[in-house]
């Protein structure tokens, strides 16, 4: 089987790595690649026709690829794609493609949307309004932040925004700041014009990554949940400093203990909803939850697997990624029964120097392959270009997460730790805490 991996990130890297090990597997094509996935067994880097996997013609050249490849299946990675409609544009050209529609994909494209959808549905969320007049949605923070002990507001970007749409604001003027940069300036651009305002819920952040299989006027539906995970967003030790795209994850999530709650209060209403509204669904979802005394909150949905959580995830499943895949296509996930190794992965993410906010480019990245292999983990490559045969570059805020198994969280963290040590770059900085925050 060849497949096609749509996507150039971490994520992108683990996705490879896995289907790659499958022994029905020959070929991974990865679009475009990273330094990573050009060094990877069974994996050739690919540029994509016209750069950008969004835009409706590079689509179209996308599927032309597919099929002059004979590539028998794609699994996208990155949410701008599947937003844009790139599975819509591969099913109807008969292509077997992993993701949702263009529909679906609302429930990550469109904070509005996905906000509308759990209050339909009864998936327990935060209380929000959702707004597209600057002056009422300053109304709705003067209100707020009037009451007794107001808890922190919480402003969205409707739309995609790189991981830059979600402000935490403690205050109504760091909140004003806020909806004035989105709204009036549109720092954002169309991302930030509409805007979701939401309570702030305190708690334990857990991520649950899943496969989905639901198709429009057929009965039943899946959704099959993995193990959980944490990601640690903030940049510094502590959970302080800006919010990240990600500074590492680990899996399970230590003191996840409500997964009952959360199949009866997200989940169940959540596959309820994709049959309701008629969504082709057949792809990945992950579910960013806030909990609290083993109750469940849904924070946000995304349409694809996450990341760095998929690079902590992905090396404890012990099934074939490939036949998980055909499963979710054919109908057939229900009968699934995914296996996963004991242990735990703990994957802290290595960035450049300045991320989250400017940092340096191109400088050259050394791994001790000797070291590194004594701590039993492996690099997912994610901002970074060459190939660690030829040498890798640093091309990306975050430039790779080191993944590592342990018997539990703590030997994990220890051998992560020791194998960043293998790692050298100018500038290179990362958190010390990921998995003990």
């Amino acid at each position: 089987m060849k497949v096609l991996v749509i996507g150039s990130g971490g994520r992108e890297h683990a996705v490879a790595w896995k289907l790659a090990r499958s022994d029905k597997v020959t070929r991974v094509l990865v679009a475009p690649g990273n330094g990573g996935t050009a060094g990877e067994a069974k994996c050739v880097n690919i540029p994509v026709p016209g750069g950008d996997p969004a835009a409706g013609e590079t689509q179209e050249a996308l599927a032309a690829l597919a099929r002059q490849e004979g590539v028998d299946l794609t699994v996208v990675g990155p949410e701008a794609p599947l937003a844009a409609g790139l599975v819509d544009r591969f099913r109807a050209a008969g292509l077997r493609i992993v993701g949702p529609d263009k529909n679906a994909a609302r429930l990550e494209a469109s904070k509005g949307f996905a906000k509308s959808f759990m209050e339909k549905y009864g998936v327990r969320a935060a209380r929000s309004e959702t707004f597209t007049d600057p002056a009422a949605a300053l109304e709705y923070t003067a209100k707020h932040f009037a009451r007794d002990n107001p808890p922190p507001l919480v402003v969205k970007a409707d739309g995609l925004a790189a991981g830059k749409g979600v402000i935490i604001a403690p205050s109504r003027g760091e909140a004003e700041d806020a909806l004035g940069a989105f709204m009036r300036k549109g720092t954002l651009g169309e991302a930030g014009r509409t805007v979701v305002l939401e309570d702030y819920l305190t708690g334990r952040e857990v991520s649950i990554l899943a496969a989905v299989s639901s198709v429009p006027g057929k009965a039943g539906g899946t959704i099959l949940p993995f193990v959980s995970a944490r990601d640690h967003k903030r940049r510094f030790e502590g959970g302080r400093g800006p919010n990240t795209g990600g500074m590492g994850a680990v899996a399970p999530a230590p003191d996840f203990t409500a997964a009952a709650d959360f199949r009866a209060s997200i989940l169940e209403p959540t596959l309820r909803g994709i049959k309701q509204e008629g969504m082709d669904y057949r792809g990945f979802i992950f579910f960013g939850l806030m909990v609290r005394e083993d109750r469940c909150f849904l924070l946000e949905y995304n349409v694809r697997l996450g990341d760095p959580e998929a690079q902590a995830v992905l090396p404890l499943l012990e099934s074939d990624l490939g036949d998980l895949c055909l499963s979710l296509l054919d109908g057939s996930l229900g009968d699934f029964s995914p296996r996963w190794k004991p242990g735990a992965v703990c994957a802290p993410v290595v960035v450049a120097g300045g991320y989250p906010d400017s940092y340096r480019k191109g400088d050259p990245v050394t791994i001790n392959r000797e070291d590194l292999a004594r701590t039993g983990a492996r690099l997912f490559i994610a901002g970074a270009t060459g190939s660690e045969r030829g040498g890798l570059f640093t091309a990306g805020g975050r430039v790779l997460a080191v993944s590592a198994w342990g018997a539990d969280g703590d030997e994990a963290q220890a051998r992560a730790y020791e194998a960043i040590k293998a790692v050298g770059f100018n500038g290179m900085a990362f958190r010390r805490d990921i998995g003990r925050e």
